[in-house]
């Protein structure tokens, strides 16, 4: 009873979308603030763990009666076995076909994770590799933040026809968690223009009706009109919508939480039904029943990363403390984890303001184990250095006991070469860390060694799978992945646009009443310091810059920053 007290119990959380349509009316369900969360910015880390848990269950939830499909209804389960058996039908021919996923930014990342992941499970298997991915602005957007290509469709549609050509089948799946995304809205459009080809899937967390109305700059498509079309489609299964509602982020629009979750489990479900047809017995994965098992297969892993909430805690304060003493945070990772560090790292950038220097991430064969498209990027600056050899020639010199460090790997890595970097990075600093994973049975001899060597150890010890899920795509590494990145998760106003655009043009230009040439001339803010935070507390508050500046240097807790300013005027 005392192992299992730390599940959050599904009956004491209230359901989001009874207070959904009164709450924040005029916002889409990915871009409410969570109710459960109002107070997070104030909460120590133990209680953040327990608001950040009761978030992630909301995903999981199920009512009887709801206006919005969720993750567990019958017709998603539908859906996803329709798209599997398009999946089956490409690895049965898979000369003349491709499977293309797709997104911008956390979503463009996400899809070059999931198909690197597919690509190494489908050579494990012996198929030939069938999956690709595109991410807005290329490679260079894995690591940061590309926002022109983001919203350019001419330019979407022109990536997927060139990573596609001579293809005569094309499965496109497109991931826009808030149905958004300009450049997705070409890809889309651009396989309803050429259905003898394309099939498109589009993955969100919207419902249809919400997605993004506002006409994209430059042409006439709306992603509201693509959606619309879609749905006609998905009658005849020319086209399929996977757009479960979540609720409402942790953090208001923050879709690399919640969002990004569910993409993975989507996508994971998905390829594990397709790929279940080559093993002999596991057909049960692609019924109905078997897509649900597999789906709470990640809901009981959510449970048992949360039962380690207590360690996480310890690893969220001991990063804070570095960030607040303007020191970083260093992910050394392994294999795939060691990816998904790298892309948390890169995650911060444009979710927090983060310079590239306060997280990094670094994974162990650098470029050779990420495999991306375009190759190595060391040449392209510091921030595109990414193997543990940068880490030891760039970082670790530079280190002291300010900084924290993180190690993520699991058994199946080389567990002597995570104690040798970690003799290393011990000499420097003793502000280290590991998050281990490893399947009952398994015992590195190593890994005492890590354990002494580290400040703190999260231990992730998982039960072996049963039947059907054992020996497929649901393999222990997907949970492990899971897991890790919930871990990361946790580590780390009702005003018109007009009005926030010249709050934000005054944040970025330090004044307080904009010139004609600074509200008609484009501009290149990349250098500018706390623009959103500065914007924020000038337009809620109607304080000086100066005077903002000056209250967020002495506390850079945005609410407390604004009340200090409100009871000053």
């Amino acid at each position: 009873l005392k192992k299992m007290a730390h599940i959050v119990e599904r009956e004491d959380i209230q359901d989001w979308e009874s207070t959904s349509a009164d709450y924040e009316p005029t916002l889409p369900v990915s871009e409410k603030s969570n109710p459960l969360t109002r107070h997070i910015d104030r909460a120590p880390a133990s209680s953040i763990m327990k608001m950040l848990q009761a978030c992630d269950a909301q995903m999981f939830q199920e009512k009887s009666q709801t206006q919005y499909q969720r993750l567990l209804s019958e017709e998603m389960v539908k859906t996803l076995m329709e798209v599997a058996e398009r999946v089956r039908l490409i690895l049965k021919d898979p000369q003349d076909s491709l499977v293309v996923l797709s997104g911008c930014g956390t979503s463009g990342r996400l899809a070059f994770f999931m198909a690197s992941g597919f690509n190494r499970e489908l050579q494990r298997l012996n198929y030939a590799p069938v999956c690709s991915y595109v991410i807005a602005g290329g490679d260079r957007a894995l690591f940061s933040s590309q926002e022109a290509p983001e919203d350019d469709p001419t330019l979407g549609a022109l990536c997927l026809k060139k990573v596609s050509e001579g293809k005569k089948r094309v499965l496109f799946v497109g991931v826009s968690c808030g149905l958004s995304a300009p450049f997705v809205a070409g890809q889309l459009d651009f396989c309803l223009r050429h259905p003898d080809v394309y099939t498109p899937v589009l993955v969100g967390f919207n419902p249809a009706h919400q997605a993004r109305k506002e006409p994209i700059p430059g042409c006439t498509l709306t992603f509201h009109s693509v959606v619309t079309r879609m749905e006609e489609l998905a009658k005849t299964q020319k086209a399929f919508l996977i757009n479960p509602a979540l609720g409402p982020e942790a953090i208001s629009g923050s879709s690399r939480m919640k969002g990004g979750s569910a993409t993975k489990i989507l996508l994971e479900v998905v390829f594990s039904a397709s790929f279940s047809t080559a093993r002999v017995g596991a057909a049960i994965l692609v019924s109905n029943s078997g897509i649900l098992q597999h789906m709470r297969s990640y809901e009981k892993a959510l449970d048992f990363t949360y039962s380690h909430s207590e360690e996480i805690a310890a690893l969220m304060e001991a990063a804070g403390r570095s960030l607040q003493c303007g020191r970083q945070v260093c992910y050394l990772g392994w294999g795939s984890l060691g990816l998904l560090g790298l892309i948390d790292a890169s995650e911060c950038k444009p979710t927090f303001g983060a310079d590239h220097e306060d997280i990094r991430g670094f994974v162990s064969g650098g470029y050779k184990e990420l495999g991306n498209n375009e190759g190595d990027l060391t040449l392209m600056g510091p921030e595109f250095s990414i193997s543990h050899d940068d880490f030891l020639d760039g970082v670790l010199p530079r280190l002291t006991d300010a900084d924290t460090v993180l190690l993520l790997y699991s058994h199946s890595d080389d567990v002597d070469e995570v104690a040798k970097l970690a003799r290393r990075v011990r000499e420097k600093t003793s502000n280290i860390h590991a998050a281990y994973h490893q399947t009952d049975g398994d015992a590195a001899a190593k890994q005492d060694d890590i354990n002494k060597l580290c400040s703190s150890t999260v231990i992730f010890t998982w039960p072996q799978l049963q039947p059907p899920l054992q020996g497929t795509f649901a393999s222990k590494i997907r949970q492990r992945e899971f897991s890790t990145k919930l871990l990361l998760n946790a580590k780390l106003s009702g005003h018109s646009e007009s009005e926030c655009e010249e709050a934000l043009l005054k944040a970025i230009y330090q004044v307080d009443k904009l010139s004609e040439d600074i509200a008609t001339c484009s501009l290149a803010a990349a250098k500018a310091k706390k623009v959103v935070p500065l914007a924020l507390v000038c337009l809620l508050t109607g304080c000086s810059m100066k005077e903002v500046e000056s209250r967020l240097e002495q506390q850079p807790i945005v609410r407390e920053a604004m009340e200090t300013c409100l009871k000053s005027s």
